[in-house]
């Protein structure tokens, strides 16, 4: 029986490739012309996205701002002014025990979820 080696063959026309010998060469150096390009690119991506990123935090910032003093004693005066005594005896004197469950309408072509 025949003894195979453990080299694949490859022609004269395959050898004078670049892939043929970008492989040859990733065989003798595979950090060189594989890790270190594939940290490259990760690091410099790092880089590159750190302005976009800076972009959505200053975007949530203008959103969401600080309010000042003078700001934050003005903002709830539209309202109505609440006694928190009034509040529960108009609570204490709603009847809970009698009480009826409503469905909610639905809008045209809903469905309503009865079987």
């Amino acid at each position: 029986m025949a003894v195979f080696s453990a080299k694949k063959y490859r022609g004269a026309a395959d050898a004078s490739t670049f892939a043929a010998k970008y492989r040859a060469m990733m065989a003798k150096h595979p950090f060189l012309l594989f890790g270190l390009p594939f940290i490259s690119v990760i690091v410099a991506g790092s880089f590159v996205l750190t302005p976009a990123t800076a972009v959505r935090y200053e975007k949530h910032d203008r959103r969401v701002r600080q309010l000042t003093r003078e700001e934050e004693l003005g903002v709830g005066k539209g309202g109505r002014k609440v006694n928190i005594k009034d509040e529960y005896y108009r609570l204490a004197a709603k009847d809970i025990d009698n009480w009826e469950q409503k469905r909610v309408k639905r809008l045209p072509g809903e469905h309503d979820g009865v079987l």
